[in-house]
């Protein structure tokens, strides 16, 4: 099976980090119990708060496609230029071993 993770990296705008930190915080409990959601983690930079990264990984591009039209990720879309410096950077990479 291939599995198929996704990196996603936002940056916070200064003094939203907070806020940002809550909403992303938010989305943890309704994601992972998504249907081929198998990791869906949050990580925050020591170096510089400001900066997050989800490193999720999903069964299939399906899942993962399915994820992007949930309400939770649909409710955060609108907040994105309100809290971040620009559109969150998102790459997708498939497992080779």
């Amino acid at each position: 099976m291939k599995t198929l993770t996704v990196v996603a990296t936002f940056q916070a705008r200064p003094g939203k980090e907070s806020a940002l930190r809550a909403v992303l915080t938010g989305l943890l409990t309704p994601t992972r119990k998504e249907s081929g959601c198998l990791n869906y983690d949050l990580h925050q930079s020591p170096d510089n708060p400001a900066k997050f990264l989800f490193h999720e990984n999903w069964t299939s591009k399906t899942h993962l496609d399915a994820h992007l039209q949930t309400p939770h990720i649909k409710a955060l879309l609108p907040r994105v230029d309100e809290l971040c410096v620009a559109s969150p950077e998102i790459t997708t990479w498939e497992r080779i071993n």
